[in-house]
């Protein structure tokens, strides 16, 4: 069963994906990150900038778009839907919504900020894991 993993209050959501995709990379971990189109642009221009001397190879995937071979195996690929994910072994969701399909992947990782809207999504996707009887872990983050 697919674990799912939630990381609350956390103060910049793009900025704790980047540190948690270099730690899954860092790992050997290969994750999709599924997301709205403008916060896949965001968090792409995030991943070139965010370490200084540190490059997180990733693949921005458009709906319905072919990866060439030699592009398969980047670590880290942004899409809208995980129809279009090349691997099934961590997602990353920065959606509102659970994302269709997250149950095929090995991991699904929740990231909620601190605003109220943010932590009212996150909660309606805590629900909609857990009513669906996954159990959820819950991890803290403090500045």
């Amino acid at each position: 069963m697919t674990e799912v993993s939630f990381h609350f209050n956390v103060p910049d959501r793009l900025l704790y994906a980047c540190r948690l995709l270099r730690k899954a990379t860092r790992k050997g971990a290969r994750v999709t990150v599924a997301a709205p189109p403008a916060t896949l642009e965001q968090l792409d221009r995030v991943l070139w900038t965010f370490d200084p001397i540190e490059f997180l190879p990733h693949l921005r995937v458009p709906p319905g778009g072919a990866v060439t071979p030699r592009l398969r195996d980047t670590p880290v690929w942004l899409v809208e839907t995980t129809a279009d994910a090349g691997h099934h072994e961590v997602l990353l969701n920065l959606g509102s919504q659970p994302p269709i399909g997250f149950e095929s992947f090995a991991r699904v990782i929740e990231i909620v900020a601190t605003d109220e809207q943010e932590r009212s999504t996150g909660r309606d996707r805590w629900k909609h894991y857990a009513g669906r009887g996954y159990a959820i872990q819950r991890h803290e983050v403090s500045d």
